[in-house]
C-alpha cells in the first residue's frame, strides 16, 4: 500500500463512521403501532432544518393542562416537495396534525399528516408504501 492510499483509508476511516451515525430510520425511533393525532395544536415553533425539520405544538389534554410536543418531519426540501413551507405553515396557527408517537414515551412523534384550519390536508409521509392511513 503506498502512502497515498494509506493516507486515503486513513482519512475514509475517520469520516464514514461520522456520516453512518447521523441518520437514523423512522422504524427506530417511531412506533408505527401507536399513531396519534392533535385536534387545535398551536403551533409554536418550525425548525426548517436538515436532515429532519420539526415542528413544535402546544396542545391540550384531556385535564385541560398544556403539553409541548415535538413532531419530526422530512428535510426542508421533501416538505417542499409536499407543498409545506413558511408560507403555508405559521407559527401561532393552529393545525391537526397525524403521526408517529416515539418509542421511548416522550412527547416526540413522526409526522405524517399536517391539515390546515380550512381543512386543506398536506400528507408529508411516504415511507411506508403499505401504509393506508
Amino acid at each position: 500500500m503506498n502512502y497515498r492510499s494509506l493516507i486515503l483509508f486513513a482519512m475514509l476511516s475517520f469520516v464514514v463512521p461520522l456520516t453512518a451515525t447521523a441518520h437514523h430510520s423512522v422504524q427506530a425511533e417511531f412506533d408505527f403501532d401507536k399513531p396519534i393525532e392533535f385536534n387545535n395544536a398551536l403551533l409554536t415553533k418550525v425548525e426548517w432544518v436538515n436532515p429532519h425539520s420539526y415542528m413544535f405544538f402546544d396542545v391540550k389534554d384531556s385535564s385541560g393542562s398544556v403539553q409541548h410536543w415535538a413532531f419530526e418531519t422530512h428535510s426542508v426540501g421533501g416538505l417542499h416537495k409536499q407543498g409545506v413551507n413558511g408560507d403555508i405553515v405559521k407559527v401561532g396557527g393552529i393545525y391537526t396534525v397525524r403521526g408517529l408517537r416515539s418509542k421511548d414515551g416522550k412527547n416526540t412523534a413522526f409526522l405524517k399528516e399536517i391539515v390546515l384550519p380550512d381543512g386543506h390536508t398536506y400528507r408529508v409521509w411516504f415511507g411506508d408504501p403499505n401504509d393506508k392511513q
